[in-house]
């Protein structure tokens, strides 16, 4: 019963986590032969009352520590050249476009958290599109995307091998240099390009301070095109 008032204690702290289950576990099992052997050895069970106070500030502490080790573990996807290099060699090696020239729809985000969301023409029907999303190092399987008949899908097409998916932390680090120069304004936690009239376009395209606001245009290799006060 005392295992099972620990257990109902301890719980919450550990629900949704791995790492966290693992640790409470190990806590009970290198704990468990104490609290039997105090339990048989005091009638009154006073002793056994003790250790099941430090076995659950033991527990806590490991959760604690499992939780802090956890939340240091960051994913900077805009900083890491070599996974966005992975992430668009991996994207040309789609087994449904073996032999075909692949083109990219309207849009192509990617954010920092590590995912990245882009659209591609159907590689049978041209007047198609399906959504891929980047997530865990791998591309997801496609998406069908609901297309309207005012869509044109020929003027918003560009070639996947006219963009460097590199070229997206370069975007990232200007943007934000810029940003710092701006009193009160954010550092982005994201980049995208806009395709119309089957050109591209990076984004964002502006920085809002507290005090100023600027356009900012990229090249399409991601250097400064243009930083104007407006």
């Amino acid at each position: 019963m005392k295992k099972i008032i620990i257990i109902a204690v301890c719980f919450p702290l550990f629900s949704g986590c791995e790492q966290i289950s693992k640790t409470i576990n190990e806590t009970f099992t290198v704990n468990d032969s104490v609290v039997s052997t105090e339990t048989n050895s005091d009638p009154k069970n006073n002793v056994q009352e003790v250790d099941v106070q430090k076995l659950i500030n033991e527990a806590v502490e490991k959760h604690n520590a499992a939780v802090n080790q956890l939340g240091n573990k960051t994913i900077d996807l805009l900083k890491d050249t070599n996974t966005l290099k992975n992430a668009e060699e991996a994207l040309k090696n789609l087994p449904q476009y073996k032999g075909k020239e692949i083109f990219v729809y309207s849009t192509l985000y990617f954010y920092n958290d590590g995912r990245i969301n882009v659209m591609l023409q159907h590689p049978e029907n041209k007047k198609y599109v399906d959504t891929y999303e980047f997530t865990k190092n791998k591309w997801s399987d496609p998406k069908p995307v609901q297309l309207s008949i005012r869509d044109d899908v020929q003027k918003r097409l560009v070639p996947l091998k006219n963009i460097s998916f590199v070229n997206a932390a370069r975007v990232f680090d200007v943007y934000n240099k810029k940003a710092q120069e701006v009193e009160g304004a954010s550092p982005a936690t994201s980049v995208y390009i806009s395709i119309w009239d089957n050109k591209m376009r990076w984004y964002p395209s502006s920085i809002n301070g507290s005090r100023e606001r600027y356009s900012i245009q990229f090249n399409d290799d991601g250097t400064l095109k243009n930083f104007n006060q407006d």
